[in-house]
């Protein structure tokens, strides 16, 4: 329905469950409603049974919550729209993106969010985590098997196209036995509710699963805006699971309590980059990707700024094709060249542990029941959409006249040799369609498998249309829950999910318009739902343990006699506490690609701030009552050329004054020009994108702001009108003053950010000293708009007139922007902050930058007199002063500190992605 008129509740929360379920309209015929918590139901001419019939009872979740939404209301009609865009400008704020082969001039796609959580009561979730944290104990037991004797295939339990010869399966890794005693430390269950209210398991993910950072800040978003409602259901929390996956990483890893840990991310253009950078900071981890890791010694290392670190354990968001180039993928470049060695060494934990990509495929449910029943002597609590793999011949006979009732998916994965495609719905496909399939599996009857298509569970959703109308619709819902491994090495199962949503032809991708939703479990009671999980972890626990002494001795072969059920132990009120060993401090790792990244990070921010104002200035110039004046047009037209702000072959500003001011301001956004203030601009992003994790969420999201707004479109339309121009610059300028201060105030203190602040004094150093040197040499400074000029470019203009009022002279002019102390755009001040920088790095590299620092003059120990004596008059300066010499110095200087730094930190570390220039 779409009537959002305004309905007066009158305080009654009855009348706020109508309204709701008046809103809200019903789930199709045949699908579970989640809001009225019933099938959708036919009246016998196969038409949906009158609305008013289905408005008088909500499930008790959405009762709950549409109780305490009337509360917080006070009896109006809630004010959805409000909430919904306070939701939006939170997910923009926290720069929460899914990207699709994001490109370095795309913008970041923002996270698809609903307003309304799924609600999952206390009998659900029992459903679930029962049969979820069973599920992983099969498949550990499967990974033991197809790694270990393989009696599973040899029995006929499990066809081998399925294991040796699935393209995940990596014979490299046979008999190497887990690191830590689990091959499996994570996995994700996709699952929907069918039309019996019961939850069905869709499909298993062990290589690389994602969703666990996009879940947390859905969690932190949604329940903040209904509080009431969050307290009163009550809610299970997330934390602790977390605390507990990262405890079990480091008890079962080399190294013990002590261990250090890292996430290998493909890069910043994976679509769920943020989420690696989240949980990386969320979690304490080092975010590396492959060129940061080195194997030496059949071990496993951190190229960082102190040296080579060992890692001890790495999760992975690598599919495993790719993490060893030299077994693997030769074309990859997002592994480690030897890692695979490492990890059969028992030298690193790998979570997963590699080669578990087999198990994914979703040809291996319909053999699951049986596997169940030998292996555990159990019943799957959790049953699977009915699969046939159709390399069975039995399975492909009693499938294949069904086909139009089942939904076709690949047995094997994309990027292998065998044959794949995207999954397709049976009943969608004309009967024509239907035997052109049919005939591709007779064909390839083991790269194809049938699940029985199931109709999902409709979730209200809050919509908004682009005119601002506002409705609740239906919207189909599966449900992504994870199960992690404890430092005792039982399972245990996150407390909630990721629910994805789709459109209203179905589930579809988060790529292809789908969306998601916060997932709000039940407890029994608030104080007691901690207790609760410890006690059914412990039952778990030692169920756990005996099927796993099982599965090391002789239960991989079948059994004629099932094994008894262990007697769960008494549950305690509460576990024994796990030592928080993340409170313990260590010193920040700066790997040797984060340091590249930061050093040009700097270099670019001060880059941007730099040619921003030279243009400013000369925009200024040429609108001014100095427009004609022969030395100030060609102080801009040399420094505009020698910056890179014009192309060459635009006259000079003295020639034409108006093409030279178009080819200014075109410039500004011109990507292929290296040098123009939008490249510059965007290069800061694309360095900064690189160490995120680093970088708070306010940073990152000025950083975002500043570049969407100058490369908007009504900007760069705005292009031939001057002012407007001149507007969007003093705007730019301002944003970047913040971004300024963001990096000063907010980053830690550490070798990365001291790169960081070597690179904008390297940047500034150098484009100061090349810009009074060019002043002088024209005998800028003997004019008072040419004087004028200089302080603007240097900024500043209000330090010289406090301090020296209209003292105009040389001298005056050498104290303040060359030798003074306390003024941060002397050149002074710039080289000693310089060199102190460099000094204190010098606990890096036996000490290598201590004689880098020697290299940058100390010009504040200089006297304005030494460097333009009083008898040289401004316009008589010449070459002779030696002031030249110290501004060479400068510059030379900057150039060789540069060169030096790349060498000494970032060559090793890969491709100088953001050199730019020099």
């Amino acid at each position: 329905m779409n009537d959002t008129s305004p309905l007066q509740l009158g305080g009654d929360e009855a009348e706020a469950t109508k309204w709701l379920a008046l809103q809200q309209e019903r789930a199709p015929a045949g699908h579970w409603d989640e809001l009225r918590g019933q099938v959708t139901p036919l009246t016998k001419a196969k038409t949906l049974a009158p609305l008013a019939e289905t408005v008088s009872a909500l499930s008790g979740a959405w009762q709950t919550f549409t109780d305490r939404l009337a509360s917080e209301t006070a009896g109006q009609q809630p004010d959805l729209n409000a909430r919904m865009a306070n939701l939006q400008r939170q997910v923009r704020d926290n720069g929460i993106t899914y990207n699709v082969y994001a490109a370095a001039d795309q913008p970041q796609r923002p996270w698809s969010l609903d307003l309304f959580p799924l609600m999952l009561d206390t009998k659900d979730w029992q459903q679930i985590e029962a049969g979820v944290m069973q599920r992983m104990q099969l498949l550990e037991r499967i990974m033991a098997d197809a790694y270990g004797p393989q009696k599973l295939v040899l029995n006929g339990q499990l066809p081998a196209a399925l294991v040796q010869g699935h393209p995940a399966y990596l014979p490299a890794m046979h008999g190497v036995p887990p690191v830590g005693g689990r091959y499996l430390s994570l996995a994700a269950f996709d699952l929907a509710r069918g039309p019996d209210g019961c939850w069905w398991l869709l499909s298993q993910r062990t290589q690389a699963p994602s969703g666990l950072g996009y879940l947390l800040e859905n969690r932190q978003i949604v329940s903040r805006l209904f509080p009431q409602a969050f307290e009163a259901f009550p809610v299970q929390r997330l934390a602790e699971t977390y605390r507990t996956w990262i405890d079990g990483i480091k008890a079962r890893s080399p190294a013990g309590a002590s261990a250090h840990i890292a996430l290998l991310t493909p890069g910043p253009y994976n679509e769920t980059y943020f989420e690696h950078a989240y949980l990386a900071r969320y979690l304490g981890l080092s975010l590396v990707q492959g060129n940061d890791l080195t194997v030496r010694d059949e071990k496993l290392y951190l190229k960082t700024l102190q040296g080579l670190q060992q890692v001890h354990g790495l999760l992975k968001r690598v599919d495993d094709d790719w993490l060893d180039p030299l077994e693997m993928r030769a074309d990859s470049t997002l592994g480690v060249p030897g890692l695979l060695q490492a990890v059969r060494s028992g030298n690193v934990l790998v979570a997963n542990t590699p080669g578990s990509g087999f198990l994914e495929s979703n040809a291996l449910l319909g053999f699951m029941p049986a596997l169940a029943r030998d292996l555990l002597s159990e019943e799957l609590q959790l049953p699977a959409i009915p699969s046939w793999w159709c390399g069975e011949a039995a399975a492909l006979q009693d499938v294949l006249p069904r086909i139009s009732s089942c939904v076709i998916k690949p047995t094997y994965p994309y990027n292998t040799d065998r044959q794949s495609f995207e999954p397709v719905q049976g009943h969608a496909l004309s009967r024509r369609e239907q035997d052109e399939w049919a005939g591709r599996i007779l064909r390839d009857p083991d790269a194809h498998t049938l699940q029985s298509w199931l109709p999902l569970s409709h979730q209200p959703t809050w919509q908004t249309a682009a005119d601002g109308a506002s409705c609740i619709q239906s919207r189909p819902v599966e449900l992504r829950v994870f199960a992690v491994a404890n430092a005792q090495g039982h399972w245990q199962v996150l407390p909630g999910g990721l629910a994805r949503l789709g459109t209203r032809e179905g589930i579809a991708s988060m790529q292809r318009g789908g969306s998601s939703a916060d997932v709000w479990v039940q407890s029994a009671t608030p104080s007691t739902a901690h207790s609760q999980r410890q006690s059914q972890s412990q039952s778990q626990s030692q169920s756990q343990s005996q099927s796993q002494s099982q599965s090391q001795s002789q239960s991989q072969s079948q059994s004629s006699s099932p094994s008894p059920k262990p007697t769960p132990p008494t549950p305690r009120p509460q576990a024994e506490p796990i030592p928080d060993v993340t409170a313990l401090q260590r010193q920040r790792l700066v790997t040797s690609r984060a340091a590249e990244n930061l050093f040009w990070m700097g270099r670019y921010t001060e880059r941007t701030e730099n040619t921003l104002r030279l243009v400013r200035l000369s925009l200024e110039i040429l609108g001014s009552e100095n427009q004609n004046r022969p030395d100030l047009l060609q102080f801009i037209t040399r420094m505009a050329t020698r910056h890179g702000l014009v192309r060459v072959g635009v006259p000079a500003a003295s020639q034409a004054h108006r093409v030279f001011e178009r080819s200014l301001v075109a410039g500004l956004w011109d990507k292929e020009l290296a040098t123009s203030v939008g490249f510059n601009l965007r290069a800061v992003r694309l360095a900064a994108a690189s160490v995120r994790e680093r970088l708070s969420p306010e940073h990152w999201r000025l950083l975002e702001q500043t570049e969407s707004r100058f490369f908007s479109p009504e900007q760069q339309s705005a292009a031939p009108d001057t002012l407007a121009v001149q507007r969007l610059l003093a705007d730019t300028s301002q944003m970047l003053a913040a971004l300024t201060g963001a990096q000063t105030d907010r980053m830690s203190r550490d070798d990365g950010w001291r790169l960081l602040s070597i690179g904008r004094h390297i940047e500034r150093l150098q484009f100061l000293s090349s810009a009074l040197s060019e002043a002088v040499q024209l005998g800028l400074i003997g004019e008072q708009a040419g004087f004028d000029a200089v302080l603007d470019l240097f900024d500043s203009t209000i330090s010289f007139h406090a301090q020296y009022q209209q003292s105009r002279t040389p001298q005056a002019l050498m104290d303040l922007l060359v030798t003074h102390s306390d003024n941060p755009r002397s050149l002074g001040w710039v080289a000693h902050t310089l060199r102190s920088r460099l000094r204190r790095m010098g606990n890096l590299a036996d000490g290598a930058t201590t004689p880098m620092a020697e290299l940058v003059p100390q010009l504040i120990e200089m006297t304005p007199e030494s460097l333009w004596p009083l008898d040289n008059k401004p316009a008589q300066a010449g070459s002779t002063l030696p002031l030249h010499a110290a501004l060479a110095h400068c510059q030379t200087a900057a150039c060789e500190v540069s060169d030096q730094l790349c060498s000494l930190f970032f060559t090793h570390s890969g491709e100088a992605r953001y050199s730019v220039g020099a």
